[in-house]
C-alpha cells in the first residue's frame, strides 16, 4: 500500500462490549483518531446501546460479539472489551474471520490459550494485539525516563501497588466468575502490575505469592500480593488489594544512588469517565500536587509526571495496519507474546499459593 492509499483508508471498528472497558477506554480513543471508523458497537444493555448512539452518532449497535462476526465483511478490526472467559472463543473467531483483533487484558485465562491465539494470528496473517494501556499511565511514563537516564543508580527493588476501597462488587459477571474463568484481582488489576515490572525489568519468576478473598461473595481473589525475582536482579513487590482502606504509594523504586516514590493513581480513566475527551489539552495532566519524589530522605525533590498518553496504543496499531499489517515491520503497541509471559507468572503465582495454602 503507498502512502497516499494508507492515508485515505479508514480502520472500519467494531467495539464488542460497552461497559467500562469499551465506553472509557476503546470508543473514545478510537473516535478520536481520524484512521479508524467507528462502526459497531456490541452489547445487549439497552440504556448502554442508547449511551452508544447519543454519544456516537452514526455508529450501529448490535447486542453481542456474533452478531459483529455475522457482519465481518463491514469490518476491519474487532476491540473485544468483554469478560475475560469470552476473549479466547471471540478472538479465535475473529481472527478465523479475517479480522486484526484488539483483546483487553487479561489476554485470556490461561497461558495455553494466548499462545494458541498467537499462533493462530501468525498462521492468517492478521494482526493480533492486547490492551495494556497502563504502559501510557503518566507515572509509568515518569518511571521509564527516569530508568532510562539511570537516575536511581542500580535498582534492588520495586514496589508497585493497585489499592482500592470496593468492599462490593460492583459487576454481576465479576461477582459470578472463578479464578477458572478470569476473575479475581490478580486477572485484572495483577495483568496491568505484572506487566509493567516485566517491561521495566525483564524476565521473571514467582518466589513469593499470597492470594485471599476477602469480600464474603468473591469467588477468586481480592487481596493479593507477589514477589517477582527478574533475571536482572530485581525484585518486584506487586499489591493488588479491593479491601483497601488506607492506600500505600503507587510505585517506590529503591536504587544505589537514591529513590523513587509516587502516590495517587493515573488521570486519563476518571478523566474520560467524566465526559473529558483525549484530544482536550488537559488530558492527561496530572495536578502539580500529585508529582512524584526523587531523592534520598532529608534531600527529596519534586518531579513533575509525564503526561499520560492511552492514545498512543491506537496510533501505533494504525501505523501497523495501514503499513501493511504482518507484512510491516513496524511495531504492534503490545507483543500479544508478552501477555503470555505474564499470564505464565499468573499460573506460576497460583500454583504456589496453592501450596502454601
Amino acid at each position: 500500500m503507498t502512502g497516499t492509499e494508507a492515508a485515505a483508508r479508514t480502520i472500519r471498528t467494531a467495539v464488542v462490549g460497552f461497559g467500562l472497558s469499551g465506553s472509557v477506554f476503546h470508543a473514545p480513543l478510537l473516535a478520536t483518531d481520524p484512521r479508524y471508523s467507528l462502526d459497531l458497537i456490541a452489547t445487549s444493555n439497552a440504556e448502554r446501546q442508547r449511551a452508544a448512539t447519543a454519544r456516537y452518532p452514526g455508529v450501529r449497535t448490535v447486542p453481542d460479539g456474533q452478531a459483529v462476526l455475522s457482519r465481518a465483511d463491514e469490518v476491519d478490526l474487532v476491540v473485544l472489551g468483554t469478560p475475560p472467559a469470552t476473549h479466547y472463543p471471540l478472538a479465535k473467531a475473529a481472527l478465523e474471520a479475517g479480522l486484526d483483533v484488539v483483546v483487553d487484558k487479561p489476554f485470556a485465562v490461561t497461558s495455553g490459550q494466548g499462545q494458541e491465539l498467537v499462533a493462530l494470528a501468525e498462521e492468517l496473517g492478521r494482526v493480533l494485539t492486547v490492551f495494556q494501556n497502563r504502559r501510557w499511565d503518566g507515572d509509568f511514563l515518569t518511571l521509564q525516563k527516569l530508568l532510562s537516564a539511570e537516575a536511581l543508580g542500580k535498582v534492588t527493588r520495586f514496589e508497585s501497588r493497585f489499592e482500592r476501597w470496593s468492599p462490593a462488587i460492583a459487576k454481576a459477571w465479576k461477582a459470578r466468575a472463578t479464578a477458572a474463568e478470569g476473575g479475581g484481582t490478580l486477572f485484572d488489576l495483577g495483568s496491568h502490575l505484572i506487566d509493567q515490572a516485566l517491561q521495566l525489568f525483564g524476565p521473571a519468576s514467582v518466589v513469593h505469592a499470597e492470594l485471599k478473598a476477602r469480600r464474603s461473595d468473591e469467588r477468586a481473589d481480592d487481596d493479593v500480593f507477589l514477589v517477582l525475582r527478574h533475571k536482572s536482579g530485581v525484585f518486584s513487590h506487586l499489591t493488588m488489594n479491593m479491601m483497601c482502606p488506607q492506600q500505600g504509594p503507587r510505585f517506590r523504586v529503591l536504587g544505589s544512588v537514591c529513590g523513587f516514590t509516587k502516590k495517587g493513581v493515573d488521570p486519563q480513566e476518571p478523566y474520560i469517565a467524566a465526559g473529558g475527551s483525549p484530544l482536550d489539552a488537559e488530558y492527561g495532566q496530572e495536578a502539580p500536587e500529585w508529582a512524584g519524589l526523587l531523592g534520598r530522605d532529608g534531600h527529596l525533590d519534586a518531579l513533575p509526571t509525564e503526561r499520560g498518553a492511552y492514545p498512543e496504543f491506537y496510533r501505533i496499531l494504525a501505523d501497523k495496519i495501514l503499513d501493511g499489517g504482518t507484512g510491516s515491520a513496524l511495531p504492534l503497541p503490545v507483543n500479544p507474546g508478552d501477555a503470555v509471559e505474564a499470564l505464565k507468572l499468573i499460573e506460576e503465582a497460583r500454583d504456589l499459593a496453592g501450596r502454601r495454602a
